[in-house]
């Protein structure tokens, strides 16, 4: 029997029928649709980016652990892939302060079970969609070490802000030892003019947890973001997360 297509390659496989593309569009925009719906009353929520592959009791769990209680005790929801490791540790602290913790999943062929410290949940089929809902929804991202999907949403987020697609909306960038090439080479980047000096302030270097907060708190008092989630609409169906 022939292995079926994920949905996403089918997405991104041409030529098709106008028919199957109306049909891949409705796909698309119900599992938009679908998002908006569930993340719309999760309040202002800052998103932790980071591997899937750090384990408990590493430097990079702890410090996203404290990063998750940190966020969830100024009133913020935290939102990650929903995955283990950095994403794990980030929701567990939002957890352990009675924070809405959230879990934006992802399906792939080898999927990771959603891990246990998640109040919302919504899976994905389609990389775009989710890394919409994730922007979407936060006023502000931490990213900590990680592979090629920490960095892709870490640029996508440069890109806005540099663009002016974003405005007022912190980058926080966790773990210094691991980040040093990126650093170096965003001030190449700098020194033969491909970006310039004020775009190094798009982002923040810190391990300090204190120091990260204090950065994303102003950041959302200056784009007015720290405001209270909408009501809920009981004739369609709206429920805020418990």
């Amino acid at each position: 029997m022939t292995e079926r297509r994920p949905l996403e390659a089918e997405f991104l496989a041409n030529p098709r029928s106008r028919w199957r593309n109306l049909v891949i569009l409705h796909r698309i925009a119900t599992e938009i649709l679908r998002g908006m719906r569930r993340l719309h009353f999760v309040g202002p929520a800052v998103t932790v980016f980071g591997s899937a592959r750090v384990r408990e009791g590493s430097p990079e769990y702890t410090n996203a652990l404290a990063i998750g209680r940190a966020l969830g005790e100024a009133g913020f929801a935290v939102i990650t892939g929903g995955g283990p490791g950095v994403m794990e540790a980030a929701n567990r602290g939002a957890r352990d302060v009675g924070a809405t913790s959230v879990g934006c999943t992802i399906k792939l062929p080898r999927e990771e079970k959603p891990n246990p410290y998640l109040d919302v949940h919504v899976d994905f089929h389609y990389f775009f969609a989710r890394k919409f809902m994730l922007t979407k929804y936060s006023v502000g991202f931490v990213v900590f070490p990680g592979g090629f999907g920490t960095a892709d949403e870490l640029f996508e987020a440069l890109t806005l802000i540099q663009t002016g697609k974003m405005h007022d909306f912190p980058v926080v960038v966790c773990g210094s030892g691991f980040w040093q090439p990126l650093r170096d080479q965003l001030h190449t980047m700098v020194d033969t003019g491909m970006i310039s000096p004020s775009d190094l302030d798009l982002l923040k270097f810190t391990d300090d947890t204190a120091d990260a907060m204090a950065h994303i708190t102003e950041f959302a008092k200056r784009g007015g973001k720290a405001v209270r989630p909408p009501r809920d609409i009981a004739l369609l169906g709206e429920r805020r997360p418990s």
